[in-house]
């Protein structure tokens, strides 16, 4: 497939999981198996078109970073299993690792716990012309702190009132219209697996000898509370998309699917920018002239 057919199949594999209104979001529409325009037999063609997306990704990093006037968050949020880390390790298996930064957030320490909830993200923001990646999020905080009503009393909060959830995504959608504001650009990502492969995966790590480093037992406690998990899931899609900070529930069953759609995601941000290398203004070009003989000159 040549290099522009394989782009506009790439860019269009995503739109259909692309929330910018949450209003009418239900979950129970995203099936965690599809694969949208392609099947299973497709493997071969989606190992090409996710390569053919990483190359482009890399050519439009660097116009990010030479330009050095936006920056890209992408926030990815999962049950357990679901992905994630693959997601983020092939998918920018082409940036320049100099342009980039990986933040997985943890239970938060005793320090962050005594500031507010953002704190610790926003020391951790990518600047101008970087990719950010955080690898869970503040979003934690209407997810499992929702889930598990102790992980809301550690935070010692001076007023606590029936309201809090509905606060949050208050306090959410107007710190990322800020960052907009200010050259953010960002994209946030759900992967959605499916309960059964979630088990399949947790299996599959107890199987594994070398996979029991990422087992643990907290993710099986975690099934219990599935249900709840999937309405705080549904509830942060529908609370917090907007036009400059959408949602992609990335269906999470197939992983080379979810890395596809994750990776066309990115590259329609960056594409939508028109991002170019600055131009070089006459003096510049003047002084690469007078380098150029220098050298040239040199015995």
């Amino acid at each position: 497939m040549a290099g522009n057919q394989s782009l506009k199949l790439l860019r269009r594999l995503a739109a259909p999981y692309c929330v910018r209104d949450g209003g009418k979001f239900r979950l129970k529409r995203i099936d965690p198996a599809d694969t949208g325009e392609l099947e299973d037999e497709h493997r071969e063609l989606a190992q090409q078109l996710l390569e053919r997306g990483v190359e482009r990704m890399a050519r439009l990093q660097e116009k990010l970073a030479a330009q050095g006037q936006w920056s890209l968050l992408l926030i990815f949020q999962a049950m357990d299993a679901a992905g994630k880390d693959g997601a983020i390790k092939h998918v920018m298996s082409g940036v320049n690792p100099q342009g980039c930064q990986v933040v997985s957030f943890k239970a938060p320490s005793r320090e962050e716990l005594a500031h507010d909830y953002l704190w610790r993200c926003v020391r951790a923001l990518p600047e101008r012309g970087r990719i950010g990646i955080f690898n869970r999020s503040y979003y934690e905080e209407v997810l499992a702190v929702r889930v598990h009503a102790d992980l809301l009393e550690a935070q010692r909060l001076p007023r606590v009132t029936g309201r809090i959830w509905e606060q949050r995504y208050q306090d959410i959608r107007a710190f990322e219209r800020h960052l907009a504001r200010s050259g953010v650009v960002i994209r946030k990502f759900f992967l959605h697996v499916s309960k059964k492969e979630q088990k399949r995966r947790l299996l599959e790590r107890l199987d594994d000898p070398e996979k029991h480093w990422k087992f643990s037992a907290n993710d099986v406690r975690q099934r219990a509370s599935w249900g709840g998990y999937m309405r705080a899931y549904e509830d942060m899609v529908r609370e917090t998309s907007s036009e400059h900070a959408p949602w992609y529930v990335v269906p999470a069953d197939h992983k080379w699917y979810t890395r596809l759609v994750v990776a066309a995601a990115i590259v329609d941000a960056l594409e939508e920018l028109g991002l170019e290398f600055p131009e070089v203004p006459p003096e510049k070009k003047r002084e690469l002239a007078r380098a150029r003989r220098e050298l040239m000159a040199e015995k």
